[in-house]
């Protein structure tokens, strides 16, 4: 049969032998090229990290979680452990571990990625090996390293490197399981969807589908065993899932910091509504029942990866892509970028056709025909083999989870997070890497199924093509180039279909030569952009003109978390490294004064700020800001924060520079009701707290709406301006400029 050449080739060798040679049972070259891979893939993702750009506000709660175990533990976003990250710590964790190790700068934040990201594709490379042979293994392995969205993510500091990691791992363990009918696999497989869900919470539960499948269809034992199985399994894998809520849950609230995203202070309520309801709001669920900041702020439809729903505003709004949800300021941002790069059909990030788009598609679907192909082939012709036949096991596995996250992402908001599309890469290559073994097992046995390798790669052809010409300014040889390799690849297979001449096998070669070519040429060219100063990858792990804004596609959204510090000698990246766009930058970057962004707004954190906002040079403070931290610091005494700020991104270059235990108002979206006015002038009346920097909006509302008086950040500063006593400009290196940060002294009994 024609799909024999998929069984698998395990090595049989004993003894040691250098890690470059292949094992006995295996062709000589699959070792040194997967070695070729192991160090490409470590140089593409460890290209330039001592410049790397990271999330600001996930590098200030790496900065505390280096200063105490407690902090490290709950996530605390701020070094005195009043509040946490808006998300569960588990991704940070590896990141602070490398901090402490190596000190806080953005390439010891950035390693961890760059090793869970190599670790990924040794995992998948020994996935698809056990499954469908070393060359499948091989393709799959070269097509995940060449996939732009993968080179982007595991540079970038988020959540999803370690996720994807967790993911991969789990399938890895589930296909043992399924083949060998063991537990003990299957327990694995379930702890690590648990530090999965650590990392990126609930959508780590959308694999399960996948696994449980293969293991019911597959594994050699009778159904009940089976249905144990995976009992137990999910019995571990519940545990874990719930360790870090379930602890926090049962920590007395004065011991612990406040839950970030929520209103009840309550970890599920971040889980559950900030973090998964909300990004469904678009399909009609609401989330106002969970204590979701986002629900109970009037957020709109956009879900919380949108900023209408993310960010609670209510300000000034207008209809952009057919959504109403999204401010006008941000509209503009957005309208800055989308310029050369045609968007398509679902060209926008929103939509049941978002993965089609240009933005999203040329960053992870480049793969799509040939993945389709594959699966649906792999499953037809597959019918009528044992239950426990493990190439069909396969085919079921990177098939449904390929299928349950393209939904989940099609129905639920992106937000221009391109590097959530991580998870779906993984799937491609493996079906690719699969189904080109299969359709040349099929080509080579000849008949009718020989005619459905050259149709999958014209047809990938023409897909690559298409994203290609969207963005006809940025190699502009791509798209005839791949249009060229794709018309060789079936010349050549035409020719050399089995039984025409003596030279098939040459020619059969070269036509398998010219398809993988067309198929993975312009992934590649993509790709190879993180070399590229002007198309390197983005804070939201984008690689190429997608994820600039240089007329090239549309801008990435929730820049708000990404800034870039200077650490390499130069001034503050702030919103012009985010955005791209001066105009753009100038105009967030003085409005309103900080704007609520003092964090990572502005060159040099001086323009339109006061001194106050940015970075200096190599990450350090600037004079006024060191001049403002050395004053209140003298005047500490036994306060436990030197001073408070309105929003977290004032606080950030204290904290990110100092460790200096300042207290954000209003957790990452401003609207967050910690700490309340009563337990702010508690703080105070208690001698915590005896400074308050006021100046700019709280946290994300400037931007993205939100009324003043309506939060609890708005009515203490109501109350500082009325009863406290403000610091002359003069004592701690200020101005009297009227956008300019105000430093105000409060005493008990005020």
């Amino acid at each position: 049969m024609a799909t024999t050449v998929l069984a698998a080739t395990p090595p049989s060798g004993t003894g040691r032998r250098p890690p470059w040679r292949s094992p006995e049972g295996e062709p000589g070259y699959a070792r040194p090229a997967l070695v070729v891979i192991t160090v490409l893939a470590a140089v593409l993702y460890a290209w330039g990290i001592n410049h790397s750009e990271y999330h600001t506000f996930y590098a200030n709660a790496v900065r505390s979680m280096t200063e105490s175990w407690k902090a490290f533990f709950y996530g605390s976003f701020d070094p005195g452990n009043s509040i946490t990250l808006d998300k569960l710590p588990g991704f940070l964790w590896p990141q602070a571990l490398s901090a402490r190790i190596f000190g806080f700068h953005p390439w010891a934040l950035t390693l961890p990625q760059v090793l869970e990201g190599v670790a990924s594709v040794l995992v998948l490379y020994r996935a698809v090996r056990r499954w469908a042979g070393v060359n499948a293994a091989l393709v799959a392995a070269t097509a995940f390293l060449l996939t732009p969205v993968a080179v982007g993510l595991f540079r970038t500091a988020v959540e999803d490197p370690a996720f994807t990691l967790c993911m991969l791992l789990a399938a890895d363990a589930t296909q043992r399981a399924a083949q060998s009918g063991r537990l003990r696999p299957l327990l694995l497989a379930g702890v690590w969807v648990g530090l999965g869900f650590q990392a990126k919470m609930l959508e780590a539960w959308a694999v399960l589908p996948a696994l449980a499948l293969v293991h019911l269809l597959s594994a050699p034992l009778p159904l009940r065993r089976r249905l144990v199985h995976l009992g137990v399994s999910t019995l571990v894998m519940t545990a874990v899932s719930a360790s870090w809520i379930l602890a926090v849950t049962l920590t007395p609230a004065q011991d612990r910091p406040y839950v970030d995203g929520t209103t009840d202070n309550s970890a599920v309520s971040m889980v559950v509504g900030y973090n998964f309801l909300n990004r469904f709001s678009s399909l009609g669920i609401s989330a106002a029942s969970t204590g979701s900041v986002s629900a109970t702020q009037g957020g709109g439809g956009g879900g919380a990866g949108s900023h209408g729903g993310r960010y609670g505003g209510r300000g000034d709004r207008e209809d952009h892509g057919g959504r109403s949800d999204v401010p006008k300021a941000w509209a503009g941002v957005q309208r800055a970028g989308e310029g050369g790069g045609r968007g398509g059909w679902g060209g926008g990030q929103d939509g049941w056709s978002k993965m089609f788009g240009a933005s999203l598609a040329s960053q992870t679907g480049w793969l799509y025909p040939i993945a389709a192909v594959a699966a649906v082939c792999g499953l037809l012709w597959r019918r009528g083999t044992p239950r426990t036949d493990r190439i069909r096991s396969g085919f079921v596995l990177w098939g449904t989870w390929l299928a349950t996250y393209f939904l989940v992402f099609s129905a639920g908001s992106v937000g221009g997070h391109t590097y959530y599309m991580g998870v779906v890469a993984v799937p491609l290559a493996a079906l690719t890497g699969g189904g080109i073994a299969l359709l040349w097992g099929a080509y080579r046995a000849g008949g009718r199924r020989a005619w459905v390798l050259p149709g999958a790669v014209a047809a990938t052809a023409a897909w690559s093509a298409y994203l290609a010409a969207a963005f006809p300014s940025f190699l502009p040889w791509l798209a005839p180039a791949v249009g060229v390799l794709g018309l060789a690849a079936l010349v050549l297979l035409a020719r050399a279909r089995p039984g025409r001449a003596p030279t098939v096998g040459r020619l059969a070669l070269a036509g398998l030569a010219a398809s993988l070519a067309a198929v993975l040429i312009a992934p590649s060219a993509w790709a190879v952009q993180v070399f590229n100063p002007a198309y390197g990858s983005t804070g939201m792990g984008s690689v190429g003109p997608s994820g600039r804004s240089g007329g090239q596609g549309p801008v990435r959204s929730a820049a708000v978390r990404t800034g870039r510090l200077p650490w390499g000698g130069g001034t503050g990246g702030g919103y012009q490294a985010t955005f791209g766009n001066r105009a753009t930058s100038d105009h967030l970057a003085t409005r309103g004064g900080t704007d609520g962004f003092g964090g990572i707004a502005g060159s040099g954190g001086t323009r339109g700020t006061g001194g106050f906002g940015g970075f200096g040079a190599n990450g350090r403070l600037t004079a006024s800001q060191r001049e403002l931290l050395d004053y209140t610091s003298a005047r500490q005494d036994s306060a436990a924060y030197v001073f408070a700020a309105t929003s977290w991104s004032t606080a950030s270059p204290y904290i990110l520079a100092t460790g200096a235990h300042v207290l954000p108002l209003g957790g990452f979206s401003g609207s967050v009701p910690f700490p309340t006015e009563a337990g702010f002038r508690h703080l105070v009346d208690a001698g915590k707290l005896r400074f308050v920097l006021l100046g700019g909006s709280r946290g994300t509302r400037a931007v993205f709406g939100g009324g003043k008086g309506t939060t609890d950040a708005d009515r203490i500063t109501d109350w500082v301006q009325s009863a406290c006593t403000r610091v002359p400009a003069s004592a701690y290196g200020g101005t009297d400029s009227a956008t300019a940060p105000t430093l105000y002294r409060c005493a008990p009994g005020d």
